[in-house]
């Protein structure tokens, strides 16, 4: 199957979009399907040989965050080259509402389209006023897909019709056999815990945590936060009490090898995340590296560590709570069994988004979208036996 997949945000810099596209991209290539991203990206980025840059893409307030998007009639232009050189089976547009490729691939494709939506955002003024004007557009769409059921709701709710869940995909085993790093690993009495994030994007909860620090500092004078992820460092350390600041290490955006490895030398993973999150791929990442996770009770986060029969897969903090984030760190640290049942239970929770599992729920998608012909009904479920919309099993 040829199958194109746009990505509305830059690959230069990368965020989970991004890296659930790549990683799709390179499930299907090793399944023998072909596979092109058409991506904004500017000259001199480094990508992998099944990317195809749109163009240097500009900076937008989106979703609560600065996204860099591209659009305009020059990127229009290339996206109706890749539309018509690639001559594919499917398109695979995500976050097709999005100002930028997304967009631009919806008005100018002709095969059957599958989108995915990654946006929960029930109150999304903007998505409610251009709904109108997108609604021709959106009648191209024969396969929808949302990553949660939080991004479910905001289908339903903003531009109708239904959408089949299945969530983000982990390579869950890259993040299971990382080893534990001597330089980021605790000890008796010097617990090591992570943080994962854009440092400088408040949403991702960092002031949290470090208004939380203190106390934690208090009950456990030897523990230490290792800060990962791109941003300003010095902006970041500016805002942090000189204890604090002594206690933490900025480690800068790492590769994919080091973050499981930072992952896996976790005493305890914190999620202090206050909002916008439609799934928490960061989360699973973590489990999957044996990393016990306390998050805030953000619905998402509540969602993916849900284990049913198994329990919680997590522990979980009031949202924009710091004290009631640090007395549950504290409870945490000082009850090695329950760290110990954590991960053990995080682990098993995080094989159900491992891509194998996934990425055969979205070629169901693709195979009842080519397989129906152009002219059919929505796809909002997948083949007999299984139903994702409400976020379950099998049917």
């Amino acid at each position: 199957m040829r199958v194109g997949l746009v990505s509305p945000y830059s690959f230069d810099v990368p965020g989970g979009v991004q890296f659930h596209i790549r990683d799709l991209a390179e499930y299907l290539v090793r399944h023998g399907h072909e596979a092109s991203v058409l991506a904004p990206a500017g000259e001199g980025t480094e990508l992998p040989p099944y990317v195809v840059p749109a163009g240097r893409a500009v900076p937008i307030r989106y979703n609560g965050s600065t996204a860099r998007l591209l659009f305009g009639p020059v990127a229009a232009a290339k996206v109706g080259r890749w539309l018509e050189e690639g001559d594919f089976d499917v398109v695979h547009i995500h976050e097709p509402l999005a100002p930028s490729l997304s967009l631009l691939a919806l008005w100018g494709t002709t095969s059957p389209v599958v989108a995915t939506f990654h946006t929960s955002n029930v109150r999304s003024r903007v998505m409610q006023a251009a709904y109108p004007l997108l609604r021709p557009s959106l009648e191209k769409i024969h396969g929808r897909i949302a990553v949660s059921e939080d991004a479910r709701r905001t289908v339903t709710t903003h531009i109708g019709g239904d959408a089949v869940v299945i969530p983000n995909g982990v390579d869950t085993a890259a993040f299971a056999r990382a080893s534990r790093d001597e330089r980021w690993s605790g000890s008796p009495g010097r617990p090591t815990i992570v943080f994962l994030g854009r440092i400088d994007e408040p949403r991702k909860g960092l002031p949290v945590l470090s208004a939380a620090m203190p106390a934690i500092l208090d009950a456990v004078p030897g523990a230490r936060l290792l800060v990962v992820g791109p941003g300003s460092v010095d902006a970041a350390r500016a805002k942090l009490p000189e204890r604090v600041l002594a206690a933490t290490e900025f480690l800068g955006a790492l590769s994919d090898e080091d973050k499981a490895a930072a992952l896996a030398s976790a005493d305890l993973y914190v999620a202090p995340h206050t909002g916008g999150e439609s799934f928490g791929i960061v989360l699973v990442e973590a489990m999957a590296a044996g990393a016990p996770v306390l998050a805030s009770d953000l619905a998402a986060f509540q969602r993916v560590l849900d284990g049913g029969r198994t329990g919680m897969a997590g522990a979980l903090f009031a949202n924009e709570r710091p004290e009631d984030l640090a007395a549950r760190a504290v409870e945490l640290l000082a009850d090695p069994g329950r760290l110990r049942v954590l991960s053990d239970l995080g682990r098993e929770r995080a094989r159900v988004f491992d891509w194998d599992v996934v990425a055969k729920e979205i070629l169901a998608v693709y195979d009842t979208v080519v397989d129906s012909g152009m002219h059919h009904r929505e796809v909002t479920r997948l083949r007999p036996g299984i139903d994702r919309r409400a976020g379950g099993g099998p049917a």
